[in-house]
């Protein structure tokens, strides 16, 4: 049964998200992110499933949090400058991107992050992936400046996405894990232009897709189930080359934001930065590859009863799209 209330906050979250990118006042971007809060918790809430409540219930607490220090920071820089020195303007401004740090889930504000995404479902874990990332991320790149509070933060984001991540089994927190280490590329890629950070974040999107659909159309949980199908060797195949393509491993469509990066990166003459975001990721991933094992590498006893397990049209299309991306992004590219 279709419930309508849903559809309403549905499109309200849009609206607050919309709000926050389109706005030019402080006050009204801490409007659109409240919108947004209070449209999404209705979305995440389902009273047949306790552990839902209670991932919504952190998600209001944490982002409430982030909220009323975005809005307490807010009003201190609302204040006339003379009477704000400069070091204590840049203390103001380090509190309100630490606010924006939080609402995204970016590490060392990131504990909330896995835990509340291990109580949803996946449609719901593909909103926290992806769409709640736009309006902190637009806030930030409006007024981003490039500090030692940034290169922190994106550092410590790659370490503890890298290693955390290699000691989960669930595959909701490997998904959180691997969206933190992909909010440090994401910043990093601001350093230089806004189209990288377009690009980079639309080809997350399509590939966190891609893979939230087929683990939600057979149910996968845990590591132990994603050998989900003995039969069904082309969903193995399209699932593994997602998984590598999220790695950023060449020729998949991963590669190219990564690639567009550390290109500028180096151009800009940031070495460290580009050094910390290579060797990190070369750790994460590791936890990638661990996902594939059970479907291309180990040996399995395969059934002989035939299992209609088909993947759909739709499905091979999006994800043959995806594979071969590379190529048409690199010849655009080229030619631009």
């Amino acid at each position: 049964m279709m419930k309508y209330y849903k559809i309403m906050f549905f499109m309200s979250m849009i609206m607050g998200t919309l709000i926050t990118v389109s706005s030019y006042s402080w006050l009204s971007m801490w409007l659109g992110l409240e919108i947004n809060l209070m449209s999404i918790i209705p979305l995440l809430t389902n009273y047949k499933n306790q552990f839902a409540s209670e991932s919504a219930l952190k998600y209001f607490i944490t982002q409430a949090l982030a909220s009323t220090i975005f809005l307490f920071s807010v009003l201190l820089l609302m204040k006339k400058t003379e009477q704000i020195s400069f070091k204590v303007n840049n203390a103001i401004m380090t509190i309100m991107y630490s606010s924006i740090f939080l609402k995204m889930g970016a590490a060392p504000f990131h504990m909330w992050f896995p835990e509340v995404l291990e109580g949803l479902s996946w449609l719901n874990c593909l909103i926290m992936l992806t769409w709640q990332k736009i309006a902190p991320m637009i806030v930030i790149m409006n007024n981003f400046m490039f500090n030692m509070f940034f290169m922190t933060i994106i550092v410590i984001s790659l370490i503890f996405s890298s290693i955390l991540g290699m000691n989960q089994i669930s595959m909701r927190k490997i998904m959180a894990y691997s969206s933190i280490n992909h909010i440090a590329w994401m910043l990093s890629s601001m350093f230089h232009s806004k189209i990288i950070w377009m690009i980079y974040f639309i080809i997350y999107s399509l590939i966190t897709t891609s893979i939230i659909i087929i683990l939600k159309k057979f149910k996968i949980l845990f590591i132990s189930q994603i050998s989900f199908s003995k039969n069904n060797k082309l969903s193995n195949l399209i699932l593994s080359a997602n998984i590598f393509s999220l790695a950023g491993l060449p020729p998949f469509l991963g590669f190219f934001p990564k690639w567009l990066t550390i290109n500028y990166l180096i151009m800009e003459k940031n070495y460290f930065l580009s050094l910390s975001l290579v060797m990190f990721t070369l750790i994460s991933i590791y936890f990638y590859l661990r996902l594939t094992f059970s479907m291309i590498t180990l040996s399995k006893t395969e059934t002989t009863i035939k299992i209609n397990s088909t993947t759909s049209f739709i499905i091979i299309l999006f994800n043959t799209l995806l594979m071969f991306g590379l190529i048409f992004s690199t010849l655009i590219l080229n030619n631009l």
